[in-house]
Order: structure tokens, then sequence, then C-alpha cells
């Protein structure tokens, strides 16, 4: 996740910038900043905000401060995120906090960056040069509860580091010394459709028990890509997958080829050559397929640490609100999303109004009008492996893509993940801007006529109007439709008194956003163009102007039935 860069305000601007160009990150800065990125009120709130979330913090303050506000939330060095202050004119950089989780990596990156020297404290570096307990990429510490005891012997008592260190990927105790196990290992899966993910763990367990290996050698589990959305196999994490034909390709390293598993899936095995074909060309099959009632398991060992499986990951297509446009009314879950993302999806306007989390996704913008196109290569890319987020503005599943990424998927079946993200639509944010027109029973009736005949959404707009429901009418005018609102709004004046209020709203959650509150009678549909939502309230809604002069529409939820009368 990339680092919040926080400042207290104008003059640590400059060296912000600079260091965001470096390290990349969010500027975060209080709202009197304009060039930040990320605008908070309280500084003490938003500081412990990010500490919660495990977002790594470089604090362009006086360390006392970072100190202070964050001290109540200390409990545990081992979740504890990078927390790093540098002085406002560059000369000192100091890691405070995780300075085994990235903070003294991420201090000489930035000390290096700024022509200064980073002040590491922690006592293994100073005196060893590297970190007991953030061992290099490819390994993990094995007992980490000794770490402390042995980080002290071997400071106290000096000598070879190297006497004081184990590096293996097998089950070891060894209270006096630091166990490393080198990721080693890829473990081949398999199992029947709806096989239960217990069954499946549990059958790796034993596969690794058999011959005494570290679960922490693990670098990565696999399996054909027929499995790629077999619950139990997805369940177990970090998995790659490979087609028939890359899994054949191994058939004559296989202990155990079956030409009846050949027959079904177009490999003589799953598991063997799938945990070979992950490891690499090098590896060897230390544990042959072992198999339980559903399920089957193989484990493969490379004669170095893999750092980059063979194989592609499963696929995530995520199909993402971003709420009206603003930034602040997107949610945390669509945030995140785009951040973890490799490839952005979408048309070029909703695109711009996720700019603020871009940092290197690849963008694939498609025009307005290609909605089925947009899906498409989305789904492509999902199907190579990659993370895709398809961008939508107000919520993914009203008049968006969430529906046509499933009808595709129905008829068109493949294995990756869907996720639907949702977000404030167009017709919650106009109904808050004027109050609470959605107080009480609604519905959304959508205008354009492309995809659904006049005469069934004309039906509708009549069954709603006799029904008293509050209405948004979404699409309510493009270049070539220009009177389908006047037809609408015809029919329910016939439903609704003349002072029913009408809220208009355009460009919500931009900066050029407008609304307003007029009666029925004095809407003018002209004023409507095809980036306006319109909500008309039931017979029952109600607007009233306030002593500053503004315009308030709700509708009321029958509470005033229930309310004692003084």
């Amino acid at each position: 996740m990339r680092p919040a860069i926080f400042i207290l305000g104008d003059s640590a601007l400059s060296l912000a910038l600079r260091i965001k160009s470096s390290v990349g990150g969010e500027i975060y800065a209080p709202a009197s900043v304009t060039d930040g990125d990320v605008a908070f009120g309280k500084a003490t709130v938003a500081l412990q905000d990010l500490f919660r979330s495990r977002r790594g913090i470089i604090g362009l303050c006086a360390s006392g401060i970072l100190i202070r506000a964050l001290a109540p939330l200390l409990s545990d060095k081992h979740t504890e995120p990078p927390v790093i202050a540098v002085a406002e004119d560059g000369s000192a950089v100091v890691p405070l906090l995780g300075g085994h989780h990235g903070a003294n990596a991420l201090a000489r990156q930035l000390a290096d960056f700024l022509g200064v020297k980073a002040s590491i404290t922690t006592a293994s570096e100073l005196r060893l040069g590297f970190a007991l307990d953030e061992p290099p990429e490819g390994f993990v510490l094995g007992n980490p509860e000794h770490a402390k005891k042995v980080a002290a012997s071997m400071l106290a008592r000096g000598g070879d580091p190297e006497t004081w260190i184990m590096l293996t990927e097998y089950n070891t105790e060894a209270a006096d010394r630091l166990v490393y196990h080198p990721k080693l290992l890829a473990v081949g899966v398999g199992c029947e459709r709806g096989a239960d993910p217990a069954e499946l763990r549990d059958l790796v367990s034993r596969a690794l028990v058999s011959v005494n290996l570290s679960p922490h050698a693990v670098a990565c589990h696999a399996s054909i890509d027929l499995k790629e959305d077999e619950p139990a196999v997805v369940a177990l994490g970090d998995v790659r997958f490979f087609s028939a034909v890359e899994l054949n390709a191994e058939a004559h390293r296989l202990h155990t080829p079956s030409a009846i598993v050949l027959a079904e899936t177009g490999t003589p095995g799953v598991a063997e050559a799938a945990a070979i074909a992950a490891a690499g060309p090098d590896a060897e099959l230390i544990v042959a397929k072992m198999k339980s009632r559903r399920a089957t398991c193989a484990i493969a060992r490379a004669p170095r640490p893999i750092l980059s499986p063979a194989g592609r990951p499963r696929g995530v297509l995520s199909v993402v609100g971003l709420g009206p446009g603003d930034a602040t009314m997107r949610s945390p879950e669509a945030t995140l999303a785009l951040d973890t993302a490799s490839d952005w999806v979408g048309y070029g306007l909703y695109l711009d109004l996720a700019r603020d989390r871009h940092h290197g996704q690849v963008l694939h913008e498609f025009p307005l009008g290609a909605e089925e196109d947009r899906v498409r290569h989305a789904l492509a890319l999902a199907k190579e492996g990659k993370n895709v987020a398809l961008v939508c503005s107000g919520d993914a599943g009203i008049y968006a893509m969430a529906s046509l990424v499933h009808e595709v998927i129905e008829f068109e079946p493949c294995r990756i993940a869907i996720d639907v993200i949702p977000g404030i639509s167009a017709f919650q944010a106009a109904s808050a801007r004027a109050g609470a027109l959605i107080g009480h029973d609604f519905c959304c009736i959508s205008l354009s006529d492309l995809l659904t005949p006049w005469d069934i959404i004309e039906k509708r707009i009549k069954a709603a109007a006799e029904s008293d429901f509050v209405i948004a009418f979404y699409n309510p005018r493009s270049l070539k439709r220009r009177d389908q609102l006047e037809r609408a709004v015809a029919i329910l004046k016939e439903h609704r008194p003349a002072e029913t209020p009408v809220v208009t709203a355009t460009n919500l959650g931009r900066g050029d956003e407008t609304s307003d509150v007029v009666r029925l009678d004095r809407f003018d549909p002209h004023t409507v163009d095809m980036l306006t939502v319109v909500l008309v309230g039931s017979s029952q809604s109600r607007m009233f102007t306030r002593g500053d002069g503004s315009v308030h529409a709700y509708t009321p939820r029958g509470y005033a039935g229930k309310r004692r009368t003084p």
C-alpha cells in the first residue's frame, strides 16, 4: 500500500511533492493546502486512522507530534506499520515505528534521495548490518518468539552471525538459533468438483508432515486451470494455475501418471505436474501424489527460493462504483479495489474521476456507447490472471456494468473471480442534497429507449405514478431523445399535486455540481441535460424554505401518526 505523506501546512508541501515523486504515495494535508491529495480535519484523528489501517506514514513534522498522536495505539510491534519522521527541510530522516516492517528500508531510500543519512537505531542493524526479524525476499523467520532472545545473545557474545542462524525447509527445534525457512516448495493440488476445503487443507498439511517440511517453506500452491473457480483450491491462497497443455509438458517427470486423469483433464497428472511446473525446470518431486477421498496433493522442491512462481494467479474482475465523482464520496472498498488493480477499464470520463488513485495502473479507455466492448475487454484481461477494475460512476449495479458483466458470463462461463463494489448512486446523492426525498418508498426508471422500448417505459411510469412512488428518472435527455422527460412529467401531473417537489441535480460530486428544488407545476424539463438526474416526489412529499433561503424536500415516513399531540 502506498505511504501517506503527512504534512501540517504549506511550508512542507514542496518537500512532500519531491518525496512523492521518489517513493509514490499520497499527500495528506489540511484542507487549507490546495495541492494535497487527501484533506484532513484534525491531525491526530487522521494519523490514528492511517495507523489503524496499517498504512505507512511519512510525517514531515516534528517526531514528537507523531509520537504523541500514535502513542495510545501502540501495543504490538509485530503489526505496526512503518512510521517515519522527516524534518521539513529534509535534513533528517528518522524511522520511529515498524523498523522491521519496512520503515528502516524506506528511511534509507528517503535518506539516499535527500542526500542525508538515515537515523537507524535498531540494534541488530547497527551491529550486524541486517534486521534479524526482517529476512530477505524468499525467506521466512520460523521461530519469531525466539528472535529477541537470540538477538540479545548474538549482540552480547559476538562472533560470526552465521553460527546463530540455521537455513532449512524442514521443521526443526532450535531455541538457541534463528531458523530461517527458504521458500523452496511448491504444493500441487487437485480435487473433485465441490470437495470440502477442509479436506484439501488437511491433505496438504499431512503431505508436509509426512516428510517433516515446514509450511513456512511453501512458496505457492498450484493446480490446473479447470480448478480456477474451485472453492477448495481457491481457499488455499497463493494458487498458480496452468493449462492442460502446460502440465502435459511435465508428463515425463511424473511419478504416478494416470491414463484416466489424462482422459479427463488432458494431462496424466494434476497435482504432481502442477507442483513441478510451479517450482521450475530444476525442481524435484519430493512428495509423490497423495490422495484423500476427494483430493490429491504433491510437493516439489526448487534448488533456490521461488520468488516468482510460474503459472498465473486467478483473475479478478472488480466492477467498481465510484459514487457521484468526488473522492470523499467513494467507499474505502472501491478505493482499495482501484489501488490493487493492475488494469482499469472504463469510459474516459469515469477513468478521469479516479485519477487521484492512479499510480501506474494500465488504463483501457472506451468511448460512450461501447459498454459491451468494455465488459468483454475487462473479462479478457482477467482471464489472463490480472486484477482488473471495471470503473463505473455512481453504483456499479444501477444502470451500470455489473448487470452486463453477469449477463455475459452466464452465457459465456469463465472461472475468474467477480466482485461487485457498490457506490453512492446519483439518486441517493440528489436526494441527500435536497434533504430526504427518498425517505419513503421509491423507484428508479431510466428514460433511455435505446435498449427498452418506450411503450414499456411508459407503462412503468404510469404504474409508479398510480402507486405513488417517489420516482428517480435516469437518462432523462440526450442529443437524440428530447421529449421523453416532458411526456413522463405529463403523466405524473395527472397523479401529483402541483406543489409536489421536483429535485434536479447535475454533475453530482464534481466541481461544477448544481442542484435545485422546484414545484412540479413550475418544473421546466428543458433545463435538464444528459448529466442530470431528476427526482419527483410522491403525493406526500413536502418542500419548505429555511431561514438561510435554502429549499429542502423530504418524504414523510409516517411518524406524524404516532406522534403525541401536545
